[in-house]
């Protein structure tokens, strides 16, 4: 069977994409094979793209981490599944296409109420923020929570879904369009971190205590003011370092506050982990979206076949909320 999808011969800027048609995926015994309707855009297709972020061995070259769609084809292994399913699922890669082949234990129903884009604009966002922020940061309610990014993808999930359980939440932004979009969605507090100095003001608004978890994927010069914006036994998880890798860690203020600095990848994570953070959002999570307490936040609708705009709107930084690929367009 053939399809189109999103493809690049060479890893370069977004003018490299173009669309092209081949051949559709086989899919395993525990695949679903999903005939897109929808596909979330995420800055790790950005990084693939130019080259910086290879995908694994046995994963799909094309690009997409997260789909919505109709189940097209279910595999032998595979139950309670059927043909015709409206689903939404965090891939292994190969979102950017019209079928996708996709491990039915990282599919999910699309949330009651919501529709092919909101549901593609969840899987990789909502996977990210539970496995990192509950799961391994163990955030609980009435903690104080800083999220920095607020107005990304990931920042926009993390804010809605610890407000959803909780949580006081502390956020930094570029701008006065993304401090407004975030406080609209519920963040209790936004820096404006190019003219404010992030430190000193949740210091300032904590009363000297910190906060007690933080999302960070910008590392770098972060590093150092994240650890000393800690509470006691407060923890950081960092997931990305778009200011770099290479940090100092004083490690003496670290034992004095019994620190816990983590982190994770989520692609490399295997199809056991994957299985489990489904179903948790699956119980724990879709079920908020029908009673109102969690909503989605999709910021611009491309055709699929214009991902190379896509592209470049999430580089520009000149979006808050989700970009979604639309394969009907």
């Amino acid at each position: 069977m053939k399809m189109h999808f999103v493809d690049y011969q060479a890893p370069g800027s977004p003018d490299v994409l173009f669309w092209n048609e081949g051949n559709a995926p086989v899919p395993k015994a525990h695949e679903m094979l999903i005939q897109v309707k929808a596909a979330g855009v995420n800055r790790p297709d950005l990084f693939q793209r130019a080259g910086d972020y290879p995908p694994p061995q046995d994963a799909s070259p094309i690009l997409g981490l997260e789909v919505a769609g109709l189940v097209a084809w279910v595999g032998s292994d595979v139950k309670g599944w059927n043909v015709g399913d409206a689903v939404c699922a965090l891939t292994n890669g190969g979102g950017y296409a019209e079928y996708c082949a996709v491990p039915h234990s990282q599919c999910l129903p699309i949330p009651e109420g919501l529709d092919f884009i909101q549901g593609a604009s969840l899987p990789e966002t909502y996977f990210t923020v539970w496995s990192n922020v509950f799961q391994r940061g163990r955030l609980t309610s009435g903690e104080k929570f800083l999220v920095h990014a607020g107005a990304s993808g990931i920042g926009t999930a993390a804010i809605l879904l610890s407000k959803a359980f909780g949580a006081q939440v502390f956020t930094t932004v570029s701008s006065l369009e993304k401090k407004a979009f975030c406080q609209s969605i519920g963040a209790d507090y936004v820096i404006l971190y190019k003219s404010e100095d992030f430190e000193a003001k949740i210091l300032e608004l904590t009363q000297a205590k910190g906060v007690h978890l933080i999302l960070d994927m910008v590392g770098g010069g972060y590093f150092s003011k994240n650890l000393k914006l800690l509470s006691e036994e407060g923890r950081l998880v960092q997931i990305s370092f778009l200011q770099g890798n290479d940090v100092a860690l004083d490690l003496s203020l670290m034992m004095r506050r019994r620190l816990t600095i983590t982190g994770s990848t989520l692609r490399p994570q295997s199809l056991e982990n994957k299985s489990k953070i489904a179903e948790d959002l699956k119980t724990r999570v879709w079920p908020l979206f029908a009673q109102g307490r969690l909503k989605t936040a999709v910021a611009k609708v491309f055709p699929m076949r214009e991902a190379a705009k896509a592209h470049r709107l999430l580089e520009s930084g000149a979006v808050s909320g989700k970009i979604v690929l639309d394969s009907a367009q």
